[in-house]
């Protein structure tokens, strides 16, 4: 009962990174927003007591070629079971500055991702003492590419991203026929960042709608994102609150039928040293019929080429 979250995907699933300055890994959008060029690197592993328990692995680069342009690249393996999904982005993105200086932020973004993936079913450890005729015992693999679409507007402490993902209907020849074309996802969030004038703390809510064309479902996170400077760099962490708005029912031992919707809670906390990145999240689901428990991940990050002063604004996002 993990929801839609833990089923195999098309593409990079969604989780928190977004959380942990990891953005471009959601929004093709913000390749290239900040005023910095960034690597960010993850590693994500469920259920350290489930054997073949999912896991994914990325490593994103994105920066911004003269004035205008933003350019990105994201590698994924995102592992399940027998199913695995691995594959490559390339970003596009155009970065228009509305305000009439370059002190304040009022910035509004575009971006375009195509990727390339390969999805892998594994068949070698089925049972053939029963014969299918779908299971061929060896392991199948289908190649095929998908596009993802966003915006991003900043002004001064506030934010907002929109994001489609996997516009395009595709068919996967590893699944039978009853499987949808369809696995377009919607992404919405904004969120606001509150500070006293010369004090190092910083305060940021947020919240992010998810939805999926094809079934209907609907989630929403509720964050709370705190950030204190130091003269060497920052530390922040926080909250995030997930729920699914649909329920899924299940057969209780006595014979009744009940339903649940999934809820996750994630404490995340970081640390940006420098040019330097390390983030970790922890991820619970609250549900009393769950698999297991415990989703790990950890950010690593580096910044580069910076080219020009912050913006006069509390945004952590495009100030580095």
């Amino acid at each position: 009962m993990c929801g839609f979250y833990g089923k195999a995907q098309e593409g990079i699933p969604v989780y928190w990174d977004y959380l942990t300055e990891n953005l471009y890994l959601l929004h093709p959008s913000m390749a290239g927003a900040a005023n910095a060029n960034q690597i960010r690197l993850t590693g994500r592993q469920q259920w350290f007591d489930v054997e073949d328990a999912p896991n994914l692995y990325t490593a994103a680069i994105n920066g911004r070629v003269g004035e205008k342009v933003g350019l990105g690249m994201q590698l994924f393996s995102d592992e399940n079971g027998n199913f695995s999904q691995r594959g490559v982005y390339g970003t596009f993105a155009y970065h228009l500055l509305l305000s009439r200086n370059y002190v304040d932020l009022n910035q509004l973004s575009f971006g375009v991702s195509v990727g390339v993936m390969q999805n892998t079913l594994d068949e070698s450890s089925f049972d053939l003492t029963d014969f299918d005729p779908i299971i061929s015992g060896g392991s199948q693999t289908d190649n095929y590419f998908n596009v993802d679409i966003g915006m991003s507007y900043y002004f001064l402490d506030f934010w907002a991203h929109a994001t489609v993902k996997n516009v395009l209907p595709r068919s996967r020849a590893m699944f039978t026929a009853l499987e949808s074309t369809n696995q377009r996802r919607y992404l919405a969030s904004a969120g606001y960042v509150f500070s006293k004038l010369n004090s190092p703390w910083s305060y940021e809510p947020s919240v992010m709608f998810q939805a999926t064309d094809e079934t209907q479902e609907v989630s929403i996170d509720i964050n709370g994102k705190v950030y204190r400077k130091f003269d060497w760099g920052k530390l922040w962490g926080g909250l995030s609150y997930r729920r699914n708005l649909d329920g899924a029912q299940y057969l209780n031992s006595d014979g009744s039928v009940e339903s649940q919707k999934s809820q996750y809670i994630t404490p995340f906390l970081g640390v940006t040293y420098k040019r330097f990145l390390v983030g970790y999240t922890y991820t619970y689901q609250r549900n009393d019929i769950v698999l297991a428990n415990g989703f790990h991940q950890i950010t690593l990050g580096y910044d580069f080429g910076v080219r020009r002063e912050p913006y006069e604004c509390n945004c952590p996002a495009v100030n580095q």
